[in-house]
């Protein structure tokens, strides 16, 4: 029996990861995050709490469950407080990568790390596996940083590289897009959506799958899992409004750069799929299909 251990086991996507290992009930599962575990099932999986940007307790932990596969989940992902706290990005998106390649070399572990499509300028997209990197943000340069790490260090890797997650997790502690867009609908607020910024967004559930097949075939090398339907960030809105017969006339086109948002953004991004659909069997969910996946959890919950 496998051991797969996982990092940021509270983030969104450790979350679903959790969900999909403890469904299929055939590895021997290791959650691990910083703090407490506030995953709400606390059975057939062990957790163990886990500050990755402090070396000595990835080379404790790891040393200690010696697992087959380490998928590393945990990053600073806010784009603009990446730009303005430099010092723990780095911490999190690049030195607590190299700790953990290390740690998963001493193993002979398989090392998963996400990656992301702020890595790229947004004037080519969508983007390839091989395509060139030129990242235009803080965040987008400490990603690629790992990356390079990982292709140069680790001596069994994959990067899987997604774009704009959304889904719920178990204590509802964040929001995500579909949600938001929904609840500012609903209450008729004018809404300030750009027009200008193009992406594939991914159903949580559907970056977890890629996940698994990727752990699952071994496979190495780099991936692109993300949602197959690519839309600005404003069709993404109407499209919500449309999908619950709410009124789009609050919607206000507008511009990038009429937001000085701290971290610049790629315009246009979204990602070929055609690798992780051919290698791995890889079949994401329509953006519809993904809503409606996200209500029927929210009326369980």
């Amino acid at each position: 029996m496998k051991t797969i251990l996982i990092t940021g086991s509270n983030g969104l996507l450790g979350q679903k990861l959790i969900d999909l290992y403890l469904e299929n009930n055939d590895v021997n599962l290791i959650a691990t995050a910083r703090g407490d575990n506030r995953y709400p099932i606390k059975e057939g999986y062990e957790y163990a709490a886990l500050d990755i940007t402090l070396s000595d307790q990835v080379q404790h932990v790891i040393k200690k469950y010696k697992p087959d596969c380490i998928i590393n989940t945990a990053a600073m992902t806010n784009v603009d407080q990446c730009e303005g706290n430099k010092s723990d990005a780095e911490n999190l998106n690049i030195n607590a990568v190299s700790y953990l390649v290390k740690a998963a070399n001493n193993e002979g572990a398989h090392f998963i790390q996400l990656s992301t499509d702020f890595i790229f300028d947004g004037k080519d997209g969508p983007y390839t596996e091989d395509a060139q990197p030129n990242p235009l943000s803080f965040y987008g340069e400490t990603k690629l940083k790992a990356e390079n790490i990982v292709k140069n260090q680790a001596k069994k890797w994959s990067i899987i590289r997604t774009v704009l997650v959304y889904g719920i997790v178990h204590d509802m502690s964040r929001s995500n897009i579909v949600l938001w867009a929904k609840n500012a609908l609903e209450k008729g607020q004018p809404l300030k959506i750009v027009d200008d910024q193009f992406r594939s967004p991914t159903l949580a559930e559907d970056l977890a799958i890629g996940c698994q097949l990727v752990e699952h075939n071994e496979a190495e090398g780099v991936y692109n899992i993300s949602g197959k339907d690519q839309m600005s960030i404003v069709s993404l809105v109407e499209r919500v409004a449309d999908y619950f017969q709410l009124d789009k006339s609050t919607i206000v086109r507008v511009s990038s750069s009429t937001l000085n948002q701290p971290a610049k953004r790629p315009p246009i991004t979204g990602f070929n799929l055609d690798k992780s659909v051919k290698q791995l069997g890889y079949n994401p969910h329509s953006f519809e299909e993904g809503i409606e996946l996200l209500m029927r959890q929210l009326t369980t919950k």
